[in-house]
């Protein structure tokens, strides 16, 4: 009987390959960058796969799943001691681009003076869980950079990725006349 291609049985020692053939230990620090990255798409695919999500928001979400798709493929390439490689999908517009997106639903979103708790609708909802999950993709990275050179445009990318995620979610209350859950001290 033939393997399916599906399996390599070449992870099964907890080892897994680089881009360009390196083999690294799947708890190391570049795996766990990557793949939050790509836990971080999947939440973003919850998100997605919501039929209230507005085609305009679908689109957003959609180029950003490719973004991080490329930006993983970035992660996943070993870095030579000395070396500072750009990522190379990213530039600087693609962070004016989603600072766009943040000032468009927030001119949409009442303003609000108090911090505001994750919940609400479904939508917002999942978009909060899908922002905590881009924080942790940024801790990794951060964590990444501490070890070796990461460009430090996918970190801002990243940072600006769950501002944005945050007022989405505040747009999605807004949208469907949910009140927000704010903080009360004590």
């Amino acid at each position: 009987m033939m393997k399916s291609a599906l399996y390599t049985r070449t992870g099964d020692s907890g080892t897994t390959s680089l881009v360009g053939g390196a083999r690294a230990p799947k708890d190391c620090t570049r795996l766990e960058a990557y793949g939050t990255l790509d836990e971080f798409s999947s939440f973003l695919g919850c998100v997605l796969s919501d039929p209230v999500c507005p085609e305009n928001i679908r689109r957003q979400l959609l180029e950003v799943q490719n973004m991080l798709f490329n930006v993983g493929g970035y992660l996943a390439c070993e870095v030579k001691e000395g070396e500072c490689p750009p990522v190379w999908v990213l530039c600087e517009n693609h962070i004016s681009q989603l600072e766009g997106w943040i000032d468009e639903l927030d001119s949409s979103t009442p303003k609000i003076k108090a911090f505001v708790l994750p919940g609400g609708c479904m939508l917002a909802a999942r978009t909060h869980v899908a922002r905590a999950v881009c924080r942790r993709a940024e801790r990794r990275i951060i964590a990444l950079a501490s070890e070796e050179y990461v460009d430090p445009l996918l970190l801002s990318y990243i940072n600006r990725l769950s501002d944005y995620l945050f007022i989405l979610a505040r747009y999605f209350n807004h949208k469907e006349g949910v009140e927000e859950i704010t903080w009360r001290q004590g």
